[in-house]
């Protein structure tokens, strides 16, 4: 079994996906009024996001998105996840605490070795 399968990658993966999800629909809820479902362009947004999380080079490592030397992400839907998460990002606090502190946890958690080289990589390129 390979790093990128191990159970703990693949409950890292889930959760990331589980909040993701959350903040999508928090979201979608507020600003497109939508009722229990989302539009067809934040359900885009969602299953693109999650196939993004899924396939992370940087797995079983993965650090948050924002803090990753590599954007994976095309550049229109990186800019809408961005307004989702400036939107539903403090809002998470009162929907799911939990969350939210598991993410504040990754976020300053120091990065992988693999991590590290990539972003010495991108500075030396700069």
């Amino acid at each position: 079994m390979s790093n990128r399968t191990s159970p703990a990658a693949q409950r890292q993966v889930a959760q990331e996906q589980r909040t993701v999800a959350k903040m999508i629909a928090l979201y979608c809820h507020a600003q497109h009024h939508t009722q229990g479902s989302l539009c067809p362009e934040c359900a885009e947004l969602l299953a693109y996001a999650q196939a993004r999380i899924a396939h992370c080079a940087f797995l079983p490592d993965k650090p948050t998105c924002a803090k990753c030397p590599v954007h994976c992400y095309q550049p229109a839907m990186r800019a809408h996840m961005r307004k989702v998460m400036r939107y539903a990002g403090p809002r998470m606090l009162l929907h799911d605490p939990v969350a939210t502190v598991q993410h504040l946890a990754q976020t300053l958690r120091k990065p992988s070795p693999v991590v590290q080289r990539a972003l010495a990589r991108k500075a030396a390129k700069e």
